[in-house]
């Protein structure tokens, strides 16, 4: 008699951890199409004249990949005045969308004035996450002793994202 009870119980532990196990099966199979980004950037001189152009060099540093996953590039200037423009010549509007077609590029900013000038890039995936990089120049109006146009010390560069 014992050893039917014992039996019994056994049979019925089993069939609930099978119920269990079944039960937590589902015939979807779980694909991760969101990574987190970054975007990183050379250092960057903090000072840039009327009518001087710098170059960002950027990077999107992925950590995982997913083939439908795609980058859209947008920018705001909140303060002063310049034109933005990528590497393929593409002058972008302020907060106009614009697909990025590679992970490393480069921006050109080029300043319009004379003032402190500060904007905000923001790169957006299709999965809706955001890494944005605030850029602020002031004005370098130094002349070096040619007479030309001085430019920026080491102590004027802005690094972003840790890259060197």
């Amino acid at each position: 008699m014992r050893k039917k009870i014992f039996n019994m119980i056994w049979v019925m532990g089993v069939l609930t951890l099978a119920g269990f196990c079944l039960s937590a099966c589902d015939n979807e199979l779980d694909i991760q199409t969101a990574y987190p980004f970054k975007l990183e950037t050379m250092p960057i001189p903090g000072r840039v004249a009327k009518g001087q152009t710098v170059e960002i060099r950027c990077m999107l540093v992925r950590q995982g990949r997913f083939a439908d996953t795609r980058y859209s590039i947008r920018y705001f200037q909140y303060d002063g005045a310049g034109v933005l423009r990528m590497d393929d010549g593409t002058v972008l509007k302020p907060n106009d969308r614009y697909p990025l077609k590679r992970e490393m590029f480069r921006l050109y900013y080029t300043s319009a004035t004379t003032d402190a000038q500060k904007l905000t890039v923001t790169v957006e995936s299709s999965d809706g996450q955001a890494q944005e990089l605030e850029l602020s120049f002031n004005n370098d109006t130094k002349k070096d002793e040619s007479g030309g146009q001085g430019t920026s010390s080491k102590e004027d560069e802005r690094h972003f994202g840790g890259r060197r």
